[in-house]
């Protein structure tokens, strides 16, 4: 059948798949954890020993058995869009699923949502690379995968579709949100049939008042700057982390540090959703026998400072938590924090004056702000909140607290806790058509190899015979070793070539130029186009690390593809 029709039927397929991927993780989810809580019921120490037990499991399988590097599932989905041509690992379809469950059954302060993501895109572009698509059909299915993993998570099948258009796709076509928004129905409907409606962030919402505009701006300033501390606290720890070569010391350090993390501060254990369930309902937060920090919670003040810590420090349990081996993304803690952060405004503003806020609606607001700007995908945000809210009685503030988070998270940030480092290596694709052609643009596609190279040392009658037998004005000049050391033009040989006499006596090295620039065999072709730009040349040479000779570039080449490839990108 044509590639659009098969298109629609394996968005389907794709779709149920995700579905049934992600009422699996939470199903084992559940499972690992309440047979947990039945070997030491009640018990503290189980926040102590068990989630560095899952970091621990994880790791061995990582290391032994899947041997790649699964972390960052959102970001490693972006690579595979801008760097492999959408073409994720078999393994893919399972193993974050199996390490991301142990993870988080075990404790470890992270979300499902990234795994299942990378789940659901490898689901998708296996599918598509057995049915022999096109990079651009592969690329769309890879998308129903994340948004189909995202609606069976969330149940939430708008949420799904705009995730996808929003962080992973750019400048798609109408043709193309069809199969986004098949794929996206057909998991949540999966999700439904198996698990039913339930959600971990059932709330008892308010009606909206105009009286509380100027709280909600407040909380989406503070959502911003959240977001901020959010992405360069966890990239700086990362970074830190990761100076711990070894990879059982390192997984030592983080398992101490979180288990006496979760121990202080018993919200941080798991995903944190079941905490949140009190603060969605404007119940009381108590701690009562829970944490040796509960005696605290006496003072009214106490509260929203026990919680503000908590809000601080879930970026550190998630770091430790990743960098000890496990498993688990940045989306579910993003959640939390969004609405820890919604709390911890609402209940100052209300310690100040009694009954000014409604509790419960700044935590579901917060959420939106904070996934506003650590994602920096405010529509994704408001529609999701808005649909495991169960209504859109928060529209208003949602989209005003998640357009001032976004606003203030820009200033500063111009990139989202998924982009920022595969950006400033220009892997990025984005929704600027331009430089998302280029990035699609690959230098090794690009190499012409038909030029005929010379020695250093060769004499001119050498050169000739190169020149005869070719059908370049360019001859690059290699050392005894391949190493490029310039290059010689027909133009600049042309005034002795018919010397006979010259031919022993003048050597390639008599007429030989410099090359103005160099081009890595990997680099990104922005950068490449600005070599081009400032030395005004036509062509470049290309060289490996070592500077060995492997071809040239040609700037009519480059623009040639870049035509190509803008048909390609722009086409319905």
């Amino acid at each position: 059948m044509p590639e659009t029709t098969a298109l629609l039927v394996l968005s389907v397929v794709t779709g149920i798949l995700c579905g049934l991927a992600a009422v699996a993780l939470k199903t084992t989810i559940h499972a690992i954890q309440h047979g947990l809580e039945g070997l030491m019921p009640g018990s503290r120490w189980l926040y102590l020993v068990f989630p560095g037990v899952g970091m621990l499991l994880s790791l061995l399988i990582v290391r032994y058995i899947v041997r790649d590097n699964i972390g960052h599932g959102v970001t490693k989905v972006l690579q595979a869009v801008s760097k492999n041509e959408s073409k994720i690992k078999k393994h893919n379809c399972w193993s974050s699923l199996v390490t991301s469950a142990l993870t988080i059954g075990f404790g470890g302060s992270v979300g499902a949502e990234a795994p299942i993501v990378y789940t659901g895109a490898a689901i998708g572009s296996n599918l598509a690379r057995y049915s022999g698509m096109s990079y651009r059909g592969m690329t769309l299915l890879l998308g129903c995968g994340a948004a189909g993993a995202v609606a069976g998570i969330f149940n939430a099948p708008l949420a799904g579709v705009l995730f996808t258009l929003e962080i992973l796709l750019f400048n798609l076509s109408m043709s193309g949100i069809l199969p986004l928004l098949l794929s996206s129905i057909s998991a949540t409907i999966v999700s439904y049939l198996l698990l039913g409606t339930e959600t971990p962030f059932a709330a008892t919402v308010v009606p909206f008042s105009m009286g509380n505009v100027p709280f909600y701006i407040l909380l989406g300033v503070f959502c911003g700057l959240t977001s901020l501390y959010f992405i360069r606290t966890t990239l700086e720890m990362e970074d830190r982390m990761g100076k711990v070569k070894n990879p059982y010391l390192r997984w030592g350090i983080s398992a101490l540090s979180l288990g006496v993390l979760i121990f202080l501060f018993p919200p941080l254990h798991g995903e944190g959703y079941n905490f949140l369930t009190p603060l969605l309902n404007g119940d009381e937060a108590t701690f009562g026998g829970q944490t040796p920090l509960s005696f605290l919670l006496r003072w009214e003040w106490a509260v929203p400072l026990f919680f503000l810590l908590v809000m601080l420090l879930k970026v550190f349990s998630m770091t430790f938590t990743n960098a000890g081996g496990g498993v688990g993304g940045t989306f579910g803690p993003t959640l939390f924090i969004g609405a820890i952060a919604g709390f911890v405004l609402a209940s100052s503003v209300n310690l100040v004056r009694p009954g000014a806020v409604p509790v419960s609606n700044f935590v579901l607001v917060g959420m939106g702000g904070l996934m506003a700007g650590v994602m920096q995908a405010p529509l994704t945000a408001i529609f999701l909140i808005a649909e495991i809210s169960g209504g859109y009685e928060l529209l208003v503030p949602l989209i005003l607290t998640s357009a001032i988070a976004y606003g203030v998270t820009r200033i500063f940030e111009k990139y989202s806790i998924y982009t920022k480092r595969i950006a400033a290596s220009g892997e990025l694709l984005t929704h600027d058509s331009d430089q998302a052609v280029l990035t699609l643009m690959k230098t090794d596609a690009l190499l012409e190899k038909d030029f005929r190279a010379v020695r250093i040392d060769a004499p001119l009658r050498e050169l000739v015979d190169a020149v005869s037998s070719s059908e370049r004005s360019l001859f690059p000049v290699l050392d005894s070793h391949g190493r490029f050391q310039g290059y010689v033009s027909l133009a600049d040989i042309r005034k002795d070539m018919f010397h006979t006499d010259l031919y022993d006596s003048r050597h390639v090295y008599n007429y030989m130029r410099t090359a103005p620039e160099y081009i890595r065999e990997d680099e990104p072709m922005d950068s490449v186009m600005r070599k081009f730009e400032k030395t005004g040349a036509w062509n470049l040479p290309v060289v490996d690390a070592n500077r060995t000779y492997l071809g040239f570039l040609s700037k009519s080449k480059i623009f040639n593809a870049y035509r190509e490839e803008l048909r390609d990108f722009s086409r319905d």
